[in-house]
């Protein structure tokens, strides 16, 4: 960063971090918003514009939790320019979905095929791969929840679709979702990293019930989607022991047959992504609390009913028994090397 013109400032593992621009000729301050747009949220070519005072100030806040992060925008007029080239060259990075919610303030988004003007109140969705210019018309303050693209599209594959972004007015999941962002911007600092991680997944769930029902269908995205409810309803379901494919079909109305159909094109069964997910979390119980619950009583608490069948099954995932995990979780809790 530039001398004294842009200043970050953290002071603790969960307290945000704080990019500011308010000093140094208007020329430095435009090119070091640039460099905070491009930390924080996405790169962009920033440009003075008539309107630019020029005691420019900008001010960026960002809290990461889970996979996602709620960035704090405060920035007087500019304007900025995401070219195919600029999206190009960073594109590794820089592939993540925001929804933003502007709080005050007037912008106007660009693109090749339209123009949006975005005041407060108003909520939108972009994508850091699609170019874009932005220009603030007057002092605008956001508030912008980014997801990895990746993420999203993995509860959500139709997003994946080169369909565009639907239209995120009018939308009760929508003014939900403002009302969860709001409220982690408060709360945030408060939690640890467990919470941290839940928030995140609760974040993902909100969205997902935004944009399941806005994006168009079709047969492959229709089979992908059916296997992410389902791999939904395993995870919330492990600790039944009977879950199995007869349960999971029951509870999706459909046949045995259809849903081991649905899976036949990718690298796993419904049943062994039960066992798969239960193993899972019987690793993590020993891991977590070695001087814990005895190894019967965490397989039964996953859904095991058998804890001879349970320790095969372990070893052949792990390559090491439930006591050998349990083991060298105790003695990394001691201090003590094998």
């Amino acid at each position: 960063m530039g001398t004294a013109v842009a200043t970050r400032t953290s002071t603790a593992t969960f307290e945000p971090e704080r990019w500011t621009v308010s000093s140094g000729p208007l020329s430095r301050r435009i090119d070091e918003w640039s460099t905070v747009s491009a930390a924080t949220l996405v790169a962009l070519d920033m440009r003075p514009t008539p309107n630019t005072p020029g005691d420019f100030r900008g001010v960026m806040e960002r809290r990461r939790f889970g996979q996602l992060a709620l960035v704090d925008c405060a920035v007087a007029p500019c304007v900025g320019h995401r070219s195919q080239a600029l999206v190009d060259s960073a594109a590794a990075a820089e592939r993540v979905l925001g929804l933003q919610v502007v709080v005050r303030g007037t912008e106007v988004a660009r693109d090749r095929t339209r123009s949006v003007t975005i005041t407060g109140g108003d909520v939108v969705l972009w994508h850091s791969q699609r170019p874009v210019d932005v220009e603030v018309l007057e002092p605008v303050y956001k508030r912008v929840l980014l997801f990895p693209c990746d993420l999203v599209e993995s509860i959500c594959p139709r997003l994946a679709e080169p369909t565009g972004l639907p239209s995120l007015a009018g939308n009760a999941a929508t003014r939900l979702l403002v009302r969860y962002i709001d409220d982690l911007a408060l709360e945030l600092p408060g939690l640890d990293a467990v919470g941290q991680a839940a928030a995140a997944r609760a974040a993902l769930e909100l969205l997902r019930a935004v944009l399941e029902p806005m994006l168009p269908t079709s047969r492959d995205a229709l089979r992908t989607a059916m296997r992410e409810d389902i791999r939904h309803y395993i995870l919330g379901n492990l600790q039944d022991p009977d879950l199995a494919p007869v349960s999971i079909a029951h509870a999706h109305s459909i046949s045995v047959r259809a849903l081991h159909g649905l899976f036949e094109d990718v690298d796993e069964s419904v049943a062994g992504l039960v066992r798969g997910e239960r193993l899972a979390r019987c690793m993590e119980d020993l891991q977590q609390q070695p001087d814990g619950d005895s190894v019967t009583t965490i397989a039964f608490r996953w859904g095991f009913c058998d804890t001879s069948h349970f320790c095969r099954a372990f070893k052949r995932a792990f390559g090491m028994t439930p006591s050998d995990v349990r083991r060298a979780a105790l003695e990394a809790q001691a201090g003590v090397i094998p």
